[in-house]
């Protein structure tokens, strides 16, 4: 940020961020000199505010003599302020023990993971699951449930399975779906799922198909299974940051309730997130979450044994503890790209 500070202007403004983030109140003169301990007088650091204010880095509520900091001030001091703690060692062994207790299963560990980033920040915990059109396909198997109804199982190489129903003009018997199988698992192997795609697409137009029904039957069968959307998302702690006091108005507790219902919108929302490698801090108007005001986002990557990539993350209120949140997102998800490379 283009913004060239004093000494004394740096330690005021930050007390000032630090005052108002642990305590949500405007924050005035007295109490930056009473709570830091700093060789000024009052007046002068009524003075060096004002100037504060001037630069966007402060703003005055209407109802109190106190200033708060503005999006500006949050930017400046994540960047150059903030005093970042160590994740405890009984955060470590929380974040472990939960993640280990979710099993083996990818999904398991990252619903678990968003519990626990919600828990240990008191704020919201998201994870979003990496595409499972990224992953390299493993097995498929389709069981008969109905005349024409057939349940298509796929399972990818980090064992994520994804169940897709799939109907058909065609009425095939429980040995016609094991001969598909087969055909369809040595056609895919080694492939990602967005790759098997687009073979089936080319396979379904060789001239061999025009001679083999069951074959083409079975292609078009597999292409509805894995067309559909596979991304998973996991929300944790909505009602946690709704009881931050920037929420208590009813209009901001809407706008964050319409952001968070619908999760296909959140993860189109969250998409550019994943461009960018380690902590990613988007503040207010910054975020992909924009639409709701006052909201900041704290991300990071994470990566699988198949080097698919997902998106852990804490979101909170703009007045968010900033330096013991960011550590947390951070160690987790370097914990679960370990984990997930284990499997």
């Amino acid at each position: 940020m283009d913004v060239e500070l004093s000494t004394r202007s740096r330690q005021i403004l930050e007390a000032i961020v630090e005052d108002y983030i642990a305590t949500a109140e405007p924050v005035g003169s007295g109490s930056v000199a009473r709570r830091h301990a700093l060789p000024l007088s009052t007046a002068t650091i009524r003075n060096v505010m004002a100037n504060l204010e001037e630069m966007g880095l402060l703003t005055s509520p209407h109802t109190s003599a106190g200033r708060v900091p503005t999006e500006k001030a949050y930017r400046l001091y994540v960047d150059s302020l903030v005093a970042l703690r160590q994740v405890s060692r009984d955060e470590k062994k929380l974040i472990i023990r939960r993640c280990r207790e979710a099993g083996a299963g990818l999904l398991g560990i990252l619903k678990e993971t968003s519990r626990t980033l919600s828990s240990l920040s008191n704020y919201m915990g998201i994870v979003v699951a990496p595409s499972f059109t990224s992953d390299v396909f493993r097995h498929i198997e389709f069981i008969r449930i109905g005349s024409h109804k057939v349940l298509a199982i796929l399972v990818s190489s980090n064992g994520t399975v994804q169940n897709r129903l799939v109907e058909s003009d065609t009425e095939f018997s429980q040995s016609d779906l094991i001969t598909m199988g087969n055909y369809l698992n040595e056609l895919m192997q080694g492939l990602t799922i967005s790759q098997a795609r687009k073979r089936i697409l080319e396979e379904m137009h060789t001239e061999k198909m025009q001679y083999d029904n069951l074959m083409l039957l079975a292609l078009r069968m597999t292409e509805q299974a894995v067309s559909g959307e596979g991304d998973e998302i996991f929300v944790e702690g909505q009602a946690r940051i709704l009881d931050q006091p920037e929420f208590n108005d009813v209009g901001r507790m809407k706008d964050v309730f319409r952001a968070f219902e619908q999760k296909g919108q959140l993860l189109k929302l969250l998409e550019r997130c994943m461009s960018a490698d380690g902590v990613q801090i988007y503040i207010g108007s910054e975020s992909p979450l924009s639409q709701s005001a006052g909201v900041s986002l704290i991300t990071s990557r994470f990566v699988t044994s198949s080097n698919t990539v997902g998106l852990l993350g804490v979101i909170g209120p703009t007045r968010m503890g900033y330096s013991s949140v960011i550590p947390i997102v951070d160690y987790t998800a370097r914990l679960v790209s370990r984990m997930l490379a284990e499997t």
